[in-house]
């Protein structure tokens, strides 16, 4: 069964920064990638950013592209979502997502990919 877990969400102010946690249990196996989804109320969920286990490779979308940073710790199962210079329309639930190392290829991201953690609340607001 595969586990995802987020943590590091919270309230902060426009231009503040923040940093998710994404613990996953598959992340063992070369073969994953995890990805970083948003949902604000009353939109589509959409995906933020993602990373392959294998060799790194990092995708951003044009949204975040410069503000955002996601890297990994493979000993430790984890992928980081870094998130600087926030503004109020960055403000969702973020979900980290799992699926095969393909889902992340550099192409927008599509919220279809097979497991998903519970999500965490960033709110950006002064």
């Amino acid at each position: 069964q595969v586990q995802l877990v987020e943590s590091g969400g919270g309230l902060v102010q426009p231009g503040g920064s923040l940093r998710l946690s994404c613990v996953a249990s598959v992340f063992t196996l070369n073969y994953y990638a995890i990805g970083w989804f948003r949902q604000a109320p009353g939109k589509e969920r959409e995906g933020v950013s993602c990373i392959r286990r294998s060799d790194h490779f990092p995708y951003y979308a044009d949204s975040v592209k410069g503000r955002f940073t996601i890297s990994s710790d493979n000993e430790k199962n984890t992928v980081y979502l870094q998130m600087n210079g926030l503004k109020p329309e960055d403000t969702a639930v973020y979900y980290c997502a799992a699926d095969a190392y393909y889902y992340c290829n550099g192409d927008d991201l599509v919220a279809n990919w097979d497991d998903w953690g519970q999500g965490t609340q960033v709110t950006v607001s002064s």
